[in-house]
């Protein structure tokens, strides 16, 4: 966690430089819609006036202001004061960061040739400018100055957090260095920015390259009509009317390696997937993640820490990688038994259906289906008609509903970045003004993979009350001309999962900014959004939106049974192919020596240490590892929070039920969890509401790994 002056910026180097900067005019504010006043309902941006061109000349002009700004604080003549500094640098940088984080949102959800060129010219250029603030001396010895006499200033605990954060965002960020040491770290940040974005597109490249024709209706197996409809629109798109094409996304490739019995296209389609980034082509990201773990261990030994791990670990709750390690070890064992019986079942269900040799990677889901319909009665393709993506949103909305009082009113003449887009008012209880969320619910090529939620604006009330607008980006099935979008139930959890992360940015209450809604710690990030999904399938929560999209039917009990029964299956394979990734995660960046290193070799090392099965992939390889190697940089060595998070999630969700789902006081307990922020340490706020620290049974039990032989 760190100040908004460097948080914003550090956002930025998501981007590459390959190019020359253009010579361009800046435009006087008025005349750039990105730097202009925003004249719109609840002061959202203006995406409808909004066009590539404005980008460049808008970043160049909110960098320019946000010096001039720093230039103000290290030329003030009086002596620092919190007001004079802190607040001041809390304050600048605001143009920047509404630059930046229409930008960023729009390169991750909807980019295209022009987005992507730009975001390579300003990577250069937005880590220099990051780094002419974090290393300015003259700056951090004003910082410092307060910073010694805190006990002896009357500051409230917020803003003490938010001096203790800015004091360690410098240190970090390297300003006690030599000014040798100073030059060589700019230098590092700079490249590192450069590398990941080259990640990033390449990966985005790869993905978008792969394309699968089937033409025989009969190598889709039982792929549900809703899926098969969207893959022959698909394929009429690219000049294929009258068969069906498949991609690497989600949405598309999953359902096929379920449903086909076509064991050489299932094959194609998961090598097509499992091979990005790691095909000796232009997009190849082998040398790229080497260079970028070496680099990063350089960066981490001029800090003074051991390795990058340790590095970004001390300013997380895990604070060390012997920590991490030994959670990931505790879960493994009972995981990785689970995932053989699982791999031996499957194996059993090949070989009765006459098929012979061993179960291969691309048979996995194939097999899941029909183990899982044999063994719980329980197919999965009659359970998307009650997850219509409204319905499920709607259920989302709900559960907000009941346990803070939240209303959801859709905008429908807002300005958007996709038609796709959905808008909605969050008001409270008594009707007033909480905030805006934007949802994106659908796969496209100028999408990038996965799902997530940004902050357009965060909740602050230094300057007057600001209201918070966040947004939810997926990459759902889109609807056809007769079906609408019908989810997985593993779909549908990610919505709820990150609805959790947007109501975190929604419900927040602080004074700063820097210290708002998503502000904490790596590790203590996901657990907002992880504890929604414990209420999604819950019998009394399924009742108030899974319901039938033709006919209106409640999802039957006897299904809603079923679900519950199968709850534990595969969670072997779940729980092994995660954990696999975040061993991967902790191996790249535990390195202490600096030579580059052979990706391929490392990852086979590292799997066969751990002693990863053949017929399970980590579920992100090195090559195509966007957490931590492209993407936003503080998911490096901290693939892990998801499992940490979990032990939280899964400890908190007992609170509810040891009361009730609705619990009006635990709900009361938990927005006030929400509502701080960063403002205070994520274990101090989880010790107050839980009073007690977490346990990590309820995740074994929910994972069906307790008392595993």
């Amino acid at each position: 966690m760190m100040n908004i002056y460097t948080s914003v910026i550090l956002a930025a180097g998501l981007a590459i430089a390959g190019c020359q900067p253009q010579n361009e005019t800046l435009p006087e504010n008025d005349e750039n819609p990105l730097l202009a006043e925003w004249i719109t309902p609840f002061g959202v941006p203006p995406l409808d006036l909004i066009g590539d061109k404005d980008y460049l000349p808008a970043f160049r002009t909110a960098i320019a202001t946000h010096k001039s700004e720093i230039s103000d604080i290290t030329n003030e003549t009086s002596l620092p004061t919190f007001e004079n500094t802190i607040e001041a640098l809390e304050r600048s940088g605001k143009d920047l960061s509404k630059v930046s984080r229409v930008f960023f949102a729009i390169n991750s959800a909807h980019s295209n040739d022009s987005i992507r060129e730009i975001a390579k010219i300003m990577a250069p250029e937005l880590s220099a400018h990051r780094d002419d603030i974090s290393l300015n001396k003259e700056l951090f010895a004003r910082v410092k100055t307060i910073y010694d006499q805190q006990d002896a200033l009357d500051l409230t605990a917020e803003q003490r957090r938010l001096l203790e954060e800015t004091h360690k965002g410098f240190v970090r960020a390297g300003v006690n260095l030599d000014e040798n040491s100073q030059k060589r770290l700019r230098e590092i940040n700079s490249r590192l920015a450069e590398l990941a974005q080259q990640f990033g597109q390449n990966l985005l490249a790869e993905t978008n390259d792969f394309k699968l024709v089937v033409s025989t209706r009969e190598d889709l197996g039982n792929l549900p009509e809703s899926l098969a409809a969207v893959a022959a629109k698909t394929a009429e798109k690219e000049g294929h009317a009258g068969s069906w094409l498949f991609t690497l996304a989600r949405p598309s490739i999953n359902p096929f390696l379920q449903y086909s019995p076509n064991r050489e296209f299932r094959k194609q389609l998961f090598m097509g997937y499992a091979k990005r980034g790691d095909n000796n082509n232009e997009h190849d990201n082998k040398a790229i993640l080497s260079e970028m773990a070496a680099l990063r261990i350089e960066r981490a030994q001029l800090m003074g820490y051991e390795s990058h791990a340790h590095y970004i670990l001390s300013d997380n709750m895990a604070e060390n990688p012997e920590r991490v390690y030994a959670l990931l070890d505790k879960v493994w064992a009972p995981a990785l038994r689970v995932s053989k019986s699982e791999r031996d079942a499957l194996q059993q269900m090949m070989h009765e259906e006459g098929v012979e040799g061993d179960l291969m990677g691309w048979d996995w889901r194939y097999y899941v289906e029909k183990v899982r319909k044999a063994r719980y009665d329980l197919d999965e393709d009659a359970l998307r008609p009650y997850f219509e993506f409204t319905a499920v949103r709607e259920g989302a909305f709900m559960l907000a509903t009941k346990l803070f009082g939240l209303t959801f009113t859709e905008l429908t003449d807002m300005p958007v970045w996709h038609p796709d887009q959905q808008v909605f008012e969050v008001k409270e209880a008594d009707g007033s003004h909480l905030g805006v969320i934007y949802m994106d619910f659908f796969a496209r090529e100028s999408k990038r993979g996965g799902a997530w939620m940004n902050s357009l604006r965060s909740q602050s009330k230094l300057d007057g009350e600001i209201t918070p607008i966040v947004t939810n980006n997926f990459n759902f099935p889109p609807p056809t001309d007769d079906t609408p979008s019908l989810l997985s139930f593993t779909e549908a959890q990610t919505l709820f999962h990150e609805f959790g992360h947007a109501l975190h940015g929604l419900l927040s209450d602080v004074v700063y900014e820097s210290l708002s809604g998503t502000s904490v710690p790596r590790d203590f990030v996901e657990f907002p959004s992880q504890v929604m999904e414990n209420w999604m399938s819950e019998p009394e929560v399924l009742n108030l939106y899974a319901k039938h999209y033709q006919t209106g039917e409640v999802i039957p009990e006897e299904m809603i049974g079923k679900l519950k029964a199968a709850g534990t299956f595969n969670q072997g394979f779940a729980t092994v192919e995660y954990m696999a990734a975040s061993y991967l995660d902790l191996a790249w960046h535990t390195l202490t020596d600096t030579t580059r290193q052979d990706a391929t070799a490392f990852e086979n090392k590292e799997m066969e240490r751990i002693g990863l099965i053949d017929e399970i992939l980590p579920r992100y390889r090195s090559t195509y590892f966007n957490h931590i190697f492209g993407g936003d940089p503080s998911y490096s060595a901290g693939y892990y929070s998801y499992m940490w998070s979990e032990v939280l999630d899964a400890d908190a969700f007992q609170a509810f039920k040891e009361t009730s789902l609705f619990d009006p006081e635990t709900a009361r307990k938990y927005r006030h969890l929400l509502s701080q922020g960063g403002s205070r340490p994520g274990m101090e706020l989880y010790l107050e509401f839980r009073g007690r620290e977490p346990e990590i049974e309820p995740l074994l039990e929910r994972r069906g790994l307790l008392n595993v032989q």
